[in-house]
């Protein structure tokens, strides 16, 4: 046994140099899969963090160990921590997800997942060349609008449609080509945050409009509009309150009523409806308010929307409406900068074609799909996960069956709950926060909500194909845990 005061000198002594290092089989391989800089790099990096844990007042005990293992000593184990350092720095930092939250449409986890005919779309306009901006049959230049803009009109009775990468985008385009300079006016209740601390007034500012806040916070009438118009008003803007509701007593002048009194002073009339939905979800219990034929037969002039909350589509803005206003839109050079890309118009393309045959699109959008799920559906499932689950995990936590409530979210429906079913886990050995940690990095990784001192899993959320992995992670974490 070495004395203490040469312990550290033979320590370091015996470290491998970066060269040696390389050399061991399972560094060797990883020189065929990874760049050589980034495997030596990695190398030097736990090289010298070994360095310095062997000076910090000998911080690692290897007394048992004879000097003369202490060299393949450090090539086993270093080598080991090579190879995990450069797989965690070369993982891609965008992962899937399996979301076990119960909000369907989840900004942080990417809002809505894509149908497979959009994937396809996606796959095909990504793989090689298409045909963005070329007209096939004169072989000359096109227009990327097109692409989508014959489908949007036939699905929604509208003269012309505009595509652009959020809706966010959307409403400052349109604001900037009909009201650059001159007022808008809109209701004080109706000054939306519309998340990343992003202000409607602050994306008018930018837009080089100028707000004209009428009403109070809950109430606002047709007649503080109507004592609001000068000669400098250019547009009356409806903004729908999609991420909160407010009630009590509360009024709010309907879309109808700016168009009347839009017609009476010649002044268009444009709507920003945030998350909107081609489909009647009544039959659902859903709120119905959110339909984009509707806001369209109140006879507005423009409407903005998102692509990928209710519509199920890719992240995209998309602008409705009366042809001279998006002709306008489509000439302003802020236009070409908020423009949407290949991969983005394919799926919206491919997506909206599903809605040409409304039992289709239920069936293959996977939003649509989750929101008229069943509760007896889900039910079915929970009980099957907790069927593979108990066997294994009786004595590691407590597994059961619980009623909850899901959530459309992305700013839909705020006050809406939807019936659903969770499987809730309450493990006896470790903390809820360290499964809901050791779940959030597997591959793929598994997001739930932590509840009562449990992990609650709502299966509303969670794709039929998933199942088996969430399984499967369930009983890795739990085993491992002791």
């Amino acid at each position: 046994m070495m004395e203490k005061e040469n312990r550290a000198a033979a320590y370091l002594r015996h470290l491998p140099g970066v060269d040696e290092l390389l050399h061991t089989p399972s560094i060797a391989a990883f020189l065929n899969e990874y760049p050589r800089a980034i495997v030596v790099e990695a190398a030097r990096v736990v090289l010298e963090k070994q360095r310095a844990t062997i000076l910090s007042a000998g911080s690692i005990d290897l007394e048992t160990l004879p000097e003369s293992s202490l060299r393949s000593y450090f090539l086993q184990r270093l080598s080991q921590e090579v190879g995990q350092l450069v797989w965690r720095k070369n993982r891609p930092n965008l992962k899937k997800v399996i979301n076990a939250t119960g909000i369907i449409l989840h900004t942080n986890l990417g809002r809505a997942p894509l149908s497979k005919a959009a994937l396809e779309a996606v796959r095909m306009a990504g793989s090689g060349y298409c045909n963005l901006e070329l007209d096939l049959n004169t072989g000359r230049r096109g227009s990327r609008g097109d692409l989508v803009e014959g489908l949007l009109t036939r699905l929604v009775p509208v003269e012309a449609a505009l595509v652009v990468n959020n809706n966010a985008a959307a409403v400052l385009l349109a604001l900037n080509t009909c009201a650059r300079d001159k007022e808008v006016i809109v209701s004080r209740g109706q000054l939306v945050e519309i998340g990343g601390s992003f202000r409607m007034p602050e994306v008018m500012r930018q837009s080089g409009a100028i707000l004209r806040e009428v009403g109070a916070t809950n109430r606002t009438y047709l007649d503080d509009y109507r004592a609001a118009i000068t000669g400098q008003t250019a547009l009356l803007l409806h903004v729908h309150t999609s991420n909160y509701k407010i009630v009590g007593f509360a009024r709010e002048t309907s879309l109808e009523e700016l168009v009347s009194l839009g017609r009476e002073y010649h002044l268009p009339v444009m709507s920003d409806y945030g998350s909107g939905c081609f489909v009647d979800l009544a039959f659902l219990g859903l709120n119905t308010e959110i339909n984009v034929s509707g806001v369209v037969a109140a006879g507005v002039d423009v409407i903005t929307f998102s692509g990928d909350k209710l519509l199920g589509g890719p992240q995209a803005g998309i602008i409705l409406g009366k042809r001279d206003y998006l002709a306008k839109m489509k000439k302003n050079p802020l236009f070409r900068a908020i423009r949407s890309d290949k991969l983005t118009l394919a799926a919206l393309e491919a997506t909206l074609r599903l809605y040409s045959d409304l039992p289709e699109a239920w069936k293959e959008i996977p939003v649509l799909r989750m929101l008229q799920l069943k509760k007896e559906e889900i039910e079915e499932e929970a009980k099957k996960v907790i069927d593979a689950l108990k066997p294994t995990l009786k004595d590691y936590a407590r597994i059961s069956l619980e009623p909850t409530y899901a959530q459309v979210g992305g700013g839909a429906m705020p006050a809406t709950n939807i019936p659903s079913v969770a499987v809730v886990i309450q493990p006896f050995h470790i903390s809820v926060r360290e499964v809901a940690a050791r779940l959030r990095n597997k591959e793929p990784a598994i997001i739930g909500r932590i509840q009562e001192d449990s992990l609650w899993l709502d299966l509303r959320t969670v794709q039929k194909e998933e199942i088996d992995l969430l399984i499967e992670a369930l009983i890795e974490i739990q085993v491992d845990s002791l």
